[in-house]
C-alpha cells in the first residue's frame, strides 16, 4: 500500500511538470510568431522564385505587413513597435557597419538596399525585440535585484560600440561578459506559467536565448539571409564562437527592453 501511494503522489507531480513544460513551450512558440514568419518566408522565396521583385524586396515587404498586422491584430502595443522600430535602426546601423568591414555578406540583388545591407534586415534585429515583448507580457515577467540604470546603461553602450570598436582595437568581449555576470551576479528573473511562479539567474537566461539565436542564425543563413566569408562556395555550419556575439547582442537587446519597461512603471 505504502508503494502504491507514493506512486499516486509522483504521478500527478510528473503531470502537472509535463504540461506546465508544453504550455511554457506554447508561449514561448506564441512569442517567436514574428522569427517563425521571418524563416519561413526565407525558406519559400529560397525555393520559389517570387515574380515582379528581387527576394530581398519581397522579404522586405513581409516584414512590413506582418509589423502592420502584428500591431492591427492587438499582438503588440504602439509602445511594442516604438521599441521594435529602434531595434530595427540600431540593427541596420551595425548591418551596415558589418558588411562594410567583410564580416558578412548579401550577395543577392535589391532595389530596398542601403550600403549594399537590404533593408528587410533590421527587421531580424526588430525581431529578437518582437520575441523580448512578446514574452515580457505572456509570462507576466519581472526582474528581481534589478542593477541601477547608472550601471545597466554604460554597460548595454559598451557592449554595442565593441561589435564597431574591435575592428580597429582589441575586442573586449570577454571582458564585458565578465562584467556581466559581475552586475547581475544577484539578479533573477521571475515569470509565471499557468498562474505558478518560477524564477531563473538573468545570467543564464542571456545565455540560452543566445544560444537559441545561434540555431536560428544557421537556418537563417542555410535559406540565404545573409552570408559568412567561409559559405561563399557552399554552406557550412556557422562558427560555434559566434554564440558569443549573440550572447551580447541578447544582453544588449534585453538590457534595452527592461530598462525601457521599469522607466515606463515609473511613469505610471
Amino acid at each position: 500500500m505504502q508503494v502504491i501511494r507514493e506512486k499516486e503522489y509522483v504521478e500527478p507531480q510528473l503531470v502537472r511538470a509535463g504540461k506546465q513544460l508544453v504550455r511554457f513551450g506554447w508561449e514561448q512558440a506564441l512569442s517567436c510568431l514574428f522569427p517563425v514568419v521571418i524563416f519561413a518566408y526565407l525558406a519559400i522565396t529560397q525555393v520559389i522564385s517570387l515574380p515582379w521583385l528581387p527576394r530581398y524586396d519581397w522579404l522586405l515587404l513581409i516584414c512590413l505587413l506582418m509589423q502592420w498586422w502584428m500591431v492591427r491584430s492587438g499582438l503588440e502595443t504602439r509602445d511594442e513597435l516604438k521599441v521594435i522600430t529602434l531595434f530595427h535602426l540600431i540593427g541596420l546601423a551595425l548591418e551596415i557597419f558589418k558588411v562594410h568591414m567583410g564580416s558578412w555578406s548579401y550577395p543577392e540583388e535589391g532595389y530596398a538596399k542601403v550600403f549594399d545591407v537590404p533593408l528587410y534586415s533590421g527587421f531580424m534585429y526588430a525581431s529578437v525585440a518582437s520575441y523580448l515583448c512578446q514574452a515580457w507580457r505572456r509570462l507576466h515577467v519581472d526582474l528581481v535585484n534589478w542593477p541601477p540604470l547608472i550601471l545597466v546603461v554604460p554597460l548595454a553602450a559598451a557592449i554595442y560600440l565593441n561589435f564597431f570598436t574591435h575592428h580597429y582595437w582589441i575586442d573586449i568581449r570577454w571582458w564585458l561578459s565578465a562584467l556581466v555576470i559581475i552586475v547581475f551576479w544577484r539578479s533573477w528573473v521571475k515569470y509565471e506559467v499557468n498562474g505558478t511562479g518560477y524564477r531563473m539567474p538573468i545570467a543564464l537566461s542571456f545565455v540560452l536565448i543566445g544560444f537559441f539565436i545561434w540555431i536560428a542564425e544557421n537556418i537563417a543563413t542555410y535559406f540565404g539571409a545573409w552570408e559568412y566569408p567561409n559559405q561563399t562556395e557552399a554552406w557550412s555550419l556557422v562558427h560555434l564562437g559566434k554564440v558569443s556575439s549573440w550572447l551580447l547582442l541578447v544582453i544588449v537587446s534585453f538590457l534595452i527592453v527592461a530598462t525601457l519597461k521599469q522607466v515606463k512603471q515609473k511613469i505610471h
